[in-house]
C-alpha cells in the first residue's frame, strides 16, 4: 500500500522513524525534510496517552486503529489510519470532514485485509507469504550492503505443547514474538513461518559480523523462562544464519543455507547461533545417512547395553542402570545424544524401548537376586498406547519380579499433570515398579510434581555434583534437594560422581545412592560378574 501521490500516507519503522512518504505528505509536512523525523514529529498529537495505547497496540500485532486527533494550533480534525506493515507503521491521513467516515470505512477495510493477508493472526508478525516475497524481492542484493537470513527454532517447545496444550503453546509462541521484536533494530524484519518457525531479514553492510551480533542478542533473549499458569517453561531458541551473496544468490539457496547452519546449532547443543559455512553441508550428509540406518539398527542387533554401577552408601552395589549404545557397521558406536532424538522425531522409540526394557530384564534376571536395573523412559515411549500394558506383559514374559526394576522418567513427561499421566504412574506403582525422577534441577522443577507423583527417587543431575565440593550454591542446593526428598520419603540417587572427594561430600550430607565413574565405568553385561568378583573401589571406600 503506497499510496497516490496526492493521499496522505507515510511508513514508519520498528523505531517508528520515517522511511518513507507520499509526495502530499512531503508538501503538507515541513518535517519531512529533517534527518531521523519520526511518527511523533509529524502527528504530536499520537504522544496523548490514549493514542499512545493505540500507536502500541498496533505495533504489538493488532488490527488497525481509526485515531482522530484534532491540532492544538489550527484546531483541525484529522482522521488518522494507523496499520501495521512488515517494518513498522503505515498510517493514511482524511483531512475532508465530510468524506471522512466513508473514506475510513473504506481504507479500513484495504488495512484490514492487507493485514490478514500479510501477518500471522496469532503472534501480529510478517507471515511466511510477505517472507517470501520481501526475500525475493531482496535480490540481487546492492553492492552497497549484504542480506542476512536468520532461521530461528525454538528448542524444547514440542514437549510443552504436547503435555501443557495448545493454549500453552500459543502463549509461549505470542511471548516468542514479542522477545524477538524487543531486540530488533531498524532494516530488520521479523517473521513467523510456520509453528516454532521464525526468521529474521537484516540489512547491513558489516556482515557476517551484524548478523551474528543480532543472533547472539535473540539467543540472550530466551534465556529467561516463560511463565505458563505459574510453571516456569524453559524454551531455548537455536539460530542458523545465511549471508547473501555469499552463501546465495537466491531466497531458495539462501534458505537451503540458514536451514543447514540452523541444523548445526541444535547438533552442537541447541540455544546457540551457527553461521553457514560448507562443512556443514559434509555434516548434514553424515547425518542423513545416520537417520537411514537407524530404521535396520534394531532389526540388524546393532543395539546393545552397558550397564553402571547403582552403589548404596549403606550396602554397596545394589543394581545397575542400563544405557542403551548404538553400534553402526561403520561410524563405530554413535553416541545416544545423537541417535535417541532422531529415534523420536521419526517415531522409533516405541520398538527401541521396548527392546531395551526386554533385554535389560533378560540379563539382570542373572544377577543377584536383590539387584535393581534401572531403564531410562523416553517421553514418547510414555505417551505411547498401553505403555503400562507393554511393561506389565515383558516382566511376565522374562519372568522378571517387578520390584527389580526402576523406570527413570523426566520432568519433560510431567509437564501436564493430567489423570492420564498420574494413571499410569499409579498404575506402574500397583504392578510393583519403582518410579525415579531422573536429572532434577536442571528443567521445570516444580514442587508439586513430588506432591502429585508417587515418585520411589529423585536422582540429582551430575551439573550440581560436578563442583560441589567447592561450590556453596551447588552445595546449597544438593542439600536442599536431599532434605526434600528425605522429608518426603523418596531416596536420592547422585549422578556424575567422579572424585572420592565428591562420594565423601555426598555420604556426609546422608545421600543414598551414588552413581558415576569413580563407583564403576559403564560395562558390558558379560563384564558384571568380573566386576562383582573382584570387588570394586567403591565397595572398598564404602566400607
Amino acid at each position: 500500500m503506497s499510496g497516490q501521490p496526492d493521499e496522505l500516507v507515510s511508513f514508519y519503522g520498528n523505531s517508528l522513524k520515517l522511511t518513507k512518504c507520499s509526495f502530499a505528505v512531503s508538501k503538507a509536512y515541513k518535517a519531512v525534510a529533517a534527518p531521523g523525523t519520526t511518527l511523533w514529529d509529524l502527528y504530536p498529537e499520537l504522544l496523548d496517552p490514549g493514542a499512545r495505547s493505540m500507536i502500541e497496540a498496533v505495533l504489538a500485532g493488532g488490527l488497525p486503529r481509526n485515531i482522530a486527533i484534532r491540532s492544538s494550533s489550527s484546531g483541525d480534525s484529522r482522521s488518522l489510519l494507523v496499520f501495521g506493515t512488515d517494518r513498522g507503521l503505515g498510517v493514511i491521513e482524511t483531512r475532508d470532514a465530510r468524506a471522512s467516515s466513508e473514506t475510513s470505512a473504506g481504507e479500513a477495510d484495504r488495512a484490514l485485509l492487507l493485514h490478514q493477508a500479510r501477518h500471522d493472526v496469532l503472534t501480529g508478525l510478517a507471515n511466511r507469504r510477505q517472507f517470501t516475497s520481501d526475500l525475493e524481492t531482496s535480490f540481487p542484493v546492492p553492492k552497497s550492503q549484504k542480506l542476512a537470513l536468520m532461521q530461528l527454532d525454538l528448542d524444547d517447545f514440542k514437549p510443552v505443547n504436547d503435555t501443557l496444550g495448545h493454549g500453552a503453546g500459543d502463549a509461549v509462541l505470542k511471548m516468542t514474538a514479542e522477545r524477538i521484536q524487543a531486540v530488533l533494530r531498524d532494516g530488520e524484519t521479523a517473521y513467523r513461518l510456520a509453528g516454532d518457525e521464525f526468521a529474521v531479514i537484516q540489512r547491513r553492510r558489516n556482515q557476517p559480523s551484524e548478523a551474528e551480533d543480532l543472533a547472539a542478542s535473540l539467543v540472550r533473549a530466551f534465556k529467561e523462562p516463560f511463565t505458563i499458569d505459574g510453571i516456569d517453561v524453559f524454551v531455548g531458541a537455536s539460530v542458523g544464519i545465511a549471508i547473501a551473496p555469499t552463501d546465495g544468490n537466491d531466497g531458495e539457496q539462501l534458505m537451503k543455507a540458514a536451514d543447514i547452519a540452523l541444523y548445526a546449532a541444535k547438533n552442537d547443543g541447541r540455544g546457540r547461533a551457527r553461521t553457514f559455512n560448507r562443512s556443514m553441508m559434509i555434516m548434514l550428509e553424515q547425518r542423513e545417512t545416520l537417520r537411514r540406518s537407524l530404521r535396520v539398527a534394531l532389526k540388524e542387533r546393532q543395539f546393545f547395553i552397558e550397564y553402571q554401577p547403582l552403589v548404596e552408601l549403606s550396602e554397596g552395589i545394589v543394581g545397575f542402570e542400563a544405557l542403551l549404545r548404538w553400534r553402526h557397521p561403520y561410524a563405530g558406536v554413535v553416541p545416544p545424544s545423537v541417535f535417541i532424538p532422531m529415534a523420536e522425531a521419526d517415531g522409533l522409540m516405541g520398538d527401541i524401548g521396548a527392546w531395551v526394557l526386554e533385554q535389560a530384564c533378560r540379563e539382570a534376571s542373572t544377577w543377584p537376586s536383590h539387584f535393581i536395573v534401572a531403564v531410562n523412559l523416553s517421553p514418547a515411549e510414555f505417551l505411547l498406547r498401553g505403555f503400562t500394558d507393554r511393561v506389565s506383559g515383558i516382566l511376565d514374559a522374562v519372568e522378571f519380579p517387578a520390584e527389580r526394576l526402576e523406570i527413570e522418567i523426566t520432568e519433560t513427561v510431567l509437564l501436564e499433570r493430567n489423570t492420564k499421566n498420574l494413571d499410569i504412574l499409579h498404575t506402574l506403582e500397583v504392578l510393583g515398579v519403582r518410579i525415579a525422577l531422573d536429572d532434577f534441577g536442571t528443567r521445570y522443577s516444580s514442587l508439586s510434581y513430588l506432591q502429585n507423583f508417587p515418585f520411589d527417587t529423585i536422582k540429582i543431575d551430575r551439573h550440581f555434583i560436578k563442583d560441589v565440593e567447592t561450590n556453596p550454591k551447588s552445595q546449597t542446593i544438593v542439600r536442599f534437594i536431599i532434605g526434600l526428598a528425605h522429608g518426603l520419603g523418596m531416596r536420592i540417587t547422585a549422578e556424575g560422581v567422579e572424585t572420592a572427594g565428591q562420594a565423601t561430600w555426598l555420604r556426609r550430607e546422608k545421600c543414598d545412592r551414588l552413581q558415576g565413574h569413580l563407583l564403576g565405568a559403564p560395562m558390558s553385561s558379560d563384564a558384571i560378574g568380573d566386576f562383582l568378583r573382584q570387588g570394586s573401589f567403591a565397595t572398598a571406600w564404602i566400607g
